[in-house]
């Protein structure tokens, strides 16, 4: 009997709770909580009439943490997957702390007054999950998530020594909008505004934001204009894999998308810090959050599919090797499934993956983890048959 409960009811969270119930043999029972409680209704009645399985909800701050340790006591669940907000991370691994329940996120945390990325924040709760003997796995989305478990699939079956490493992001769909972002704005336009950083010989190279583009060519959509970010996995895998010379993460914008972004960040709206307004104190990319398209409302119309892998270069007995792994997801596919479009499943299909790694035993350990650091082969094949098949290019043009 595995009691599962999701935290967050956006487009990951509809992803998350579809598969959760596609695998009602591990997950018994399934519950989700946000602040918004006929978000999470509107969830369960959706599986409800394709599942026919019922689905608690519940309303709750997740910045409260009282509020949190009494919904998990009253619950009782073995795991807590936080599809939250990413400000939130710490106030739900205090709760689940207290409460005595195993933890899971797709993001990690960052200050809401700051657009910094940086695992230390939960890395420094490795003792405690540890002494109480729960499991908590760090960034199990796709990027971070699948990005590092393919890491280390390659390690683990193509390398003795991996050098090089660039995670590759395509988003080549198109939802008929003249700006929208595929998840939270808020947290989206922060993450692409920031400067850009990257690995290279044992330091961290620092550069002006959007500054170094490319073309590169994804499997079965062709050349796209790639531009090199910083992504909150590369601090986990170069840790992790200390052979590597340098790691990079390169994401796809088109024009109109980078023309509308410069124009919010001239005119102030990508500000985080809060202004007067008539009285009244507001965060102005909070108040852009509320006029742009809801993501979770992009699906219906969206055409195309993401590509996302790993380019790797190193070397195996001796011998130089490239290795290309990834998977494309179709957003028409993804939306017919489950009414969310592909970037949200592409997010929501490896958190269900992780949670039924852990409920089932093939992830296991005390303390907290990224997800690089367990066994990727159960992974990899779980997701596979969830959604989300992934394709390997060995000895072939990297471009990078």
């Amino acid at each position: 009997m595995s009691r599962v409960l999701v935290i967050g009811a956006g487009g990951v969270s509809r992803v998350v709770v579809h598969k959760l119930a596609q695998n009602t043999d591990v997950f018994t029972a399934i519950m989700v909580a946000s602040r918004t409680r006929s978000k999470c209704d509107a969830i369960a009645c959706d599986i409800q009439k394709r599942y026919g399985v019922t689905i608690s909800t519940a309303q709750v701050d997740a910045d409260k943490v009282a509020e949190l340790v009494s919904l998990f006591k009253a619950f009782n669940p073995q795991l807590v997957i936080n599809v939250a907000l990413p400000y939130q991370d710490l106030t739900i691994m205090d709760a689940c702390l207290e409460a005595g329940v195993h933890y899971l996120d797709t993001a990690n945390y960052e200050p809401r007054d700051e657009a910094h990325f940086e695992y230390s924040w939960q890395w420094a709760y490795q003792d405690r999950f540890k002494q109480a003997g729960l499991t908590a796995i760090l960034g199990c989305g796709f990027d971070p998530g699948v990005t590092g478990v393919f890491t280390a699939y390659a390690a683990k079956h193509h390398f003795d020594e991996i050098h090089y490493l660039d995670i590759v992001d395509c988003n080549a769909g198109d939802h008929h909008h003249a700006f929208a972002t595929n998840f939270n704005p808020e947290i989206n336009i922060r993450e692409i505004t920031q400067e850009g950083k990257y690995w290279e010989s044992g330091l961290w190279r620092v550069i002006p934001p959007l500054s170094v583009h490319r073309p590169i060519h994804y499997p079965e959509i062709g050349n796209r204009e790639s531009y090199l970010l910083y992504h909150e996995e590369l601090e986990s895998l170069v840790k992790h894999f200390p052979t590597l010379k340098r790691a990079r993460f390169w994401m796809t914008f088109g024009q109109e998308y980078l023309t509308h972004l410069r124009v919010i960040q001239n005119i102030g709206m990508a500000r985080i810090d809060e202004i007067d307004y008539n009285g009244q104190k507001i965060v102005p990319i909070q108040f852009l959050q509320a006029v742009l398209p809801n993501p979770q409302d992009l699906g219906a119309n969206y055409t195309g599919e993401t590509s996302i892998g790993c380019r790797i270069a190193g070397v195996k007995d001796g011998v130089s090797k490239t290795y290309y792994i990834y998977n494309n997801c179709s957003h028409e596919a993804a939306y017919r499934e489950t009414g969310a479009q592909g970037v949200s499943y592409t997010t929501g299909v490896p958190a269900m993956t992780g949670a039924y790694m852990l409920l089932t035993g093939q992830w296991s350990g005390a303390g907290v983890f990224n997800v690089e650091e367990f066994n990727p082969d159960p992974f990899l094949a779980k997701l596979a048959e969830s959604g989300l098949p992934w394709h390997q290019i060995i000895d072939g043009d990297l471009e990078l």
